[in-house]
């Protein structure tokens, strides 16, 4: 997608529900960490493909793995602020959900920018792209605002229960 921004919805609408079992801020980060190649092509002005070989399932596996195994040992120093924010609702996340949140994320990603452009090839050595369908587009954007507006609101209520209870304890 052009505007990384619309992978937050997804990110958001199945990453804070899910807390319990999946690192919800690793999954939010790894459904964005790819688009980190279409920008710096575009921001350097680089002469390499948009959406280049970060937008395969191949790549976007290894980071995957990378980014969950980096962030489970962030764990630790970012707890914190992760409980303040309400993205962790246990103390006792495994290697295994930041590392399937890792995978999932940047592999959604794949899936929701594959339909879209001609260019990305996702199941690099193969140099096509069977899921390309621009016909999808209006779906696929549609898909991730509205589970954008879920995951906040989601949020939201989260927010507000979560502050409902600290003011019910206190009486």
């Amino acid at each position: 997608m052009p505007f990384t921004p619309f992978h937050l919805g997804p990110g958001l609408g199945l990453g804070l529900p899910l807390r319990e079992y999946l690192h919800a801020p690793t999954f939010l980060l790894a459904s964005i960490i790819v688009d980190v190649e279409p920008f710096l092509v575009l921001f350097l002005g680089l002469r390499y493909p948009l959406h280049g070989y970060l937008h395969t399932f191949l790549l976007a596996t290894v980071v995957g793995l990378v980014l969950g195994y980096i962030m489970f040992l962030l764990e630790r120093m970012l707890h914190p602020l992760y409980k303040i924010f309400l993205l962790e609702r246990t103390n006792s996340l495994s290697l295994k959900s930041f590392i399937s949140a890792g995978l999932l994320g940047t592999g959604l990603h794949i899936l929701l920018d594959a339909p879209l452009y001609p260019d990305i090839t996702p199941f690099y050595p193969i140099t096509t792209n069977p899921l390309y369908n621009p016909s999808l587009t209006p779906e696929i954007y549609s898909l991730c605002i509205w589970m954008g507006a879920f995951g906040i609101t989601y949020y939201l209520v989260l927010l507000g229960l979560t502050i409902y209870r600290k003011l019910s304890e206190r009486k």
